[in-house]
């Protein structure tokens, strides 16, 4: 049971059996009477969101998720197939349920999918992952007028801001909770 000074960004809950997270979070205090808690909960199984305000004393739910290792294997262009790599058990997640990280998923990545009362509904991504770089201007050596950053395209088509030196066909690590570049794989 939580609290409701408990209550944090990121923090998951459930309200009316539904699973929910806290997006962000306000603790305020008035002049005189009870202290204040404001937050924007988003429905981890719909998506919806709404602001909400609970006083101190208020008591939560906490939800009841769990978290299985899953393969990617494909998509087949209505939804994304996860394999679970001990059991064989393959769950399909809608775009919906795939969110932004499908910009940076690859087959054969191993993610963490969500579950809540045996149906999945989210996943997430491995800190980091490796893409090959399939499309990059080429650099001029001396060119510093275009900035210390450049454009490239990689195999999933999301498009990122690397570093001059970064070439088409190499590999890059990306941090999937920024989406930035981080270095160069050495092959």
């Amino acid at each position: 049971m939580y609290d409701a000074s408990d209550l944090r960004k990121g923090l998951k809950v459930e309200i009316d059996g539904d699973p929910f997270i806290v997006v962000q979070y306000q603790f305020v205090k008035p002049g005189k009477g009870q202290a204040l808690y404001k937050c924007k909960l988003k429905n981890m199984v719909s998506g919806s969101q709404f602001d909400r305000t609970y006083r101190s004393g208020d008591k939560f739910n906490e939800a009841n998720l769990e978290q299985q290792e899953m393969e990617y294997l494909y998509f087949d262009g209505e939804a994304y197939c996860f394999m679970n790599t001990s059991t064989y058990v393959q769950e399909f997640l809608t775009d919906e349920q795939v969110g932004d990280a499908k910009s940076l998923l690859k087959e054969n990545t191993v993610c963490s999918v969500l579950f809540f009362q045996g149906r999945s509904i989210g996943l997430s991504l491995p800190n980091f992952v490796e893409l090959k770089i399939v499309k990059a201007d080429p650099w001029v050596k001396g060119d510093t007028a275009s900035g210390d950053t450049k454009p490239a395209t990689l195999e999933t088509d999301y498009v990122l801001q690397v570093p001059p030196f970064i070439e088409e066909g190499e590999t890059v690590r990306i941090d999937t909770r920024t989406g930035q570049y981080v270095e160069r794989v050495k092959s």
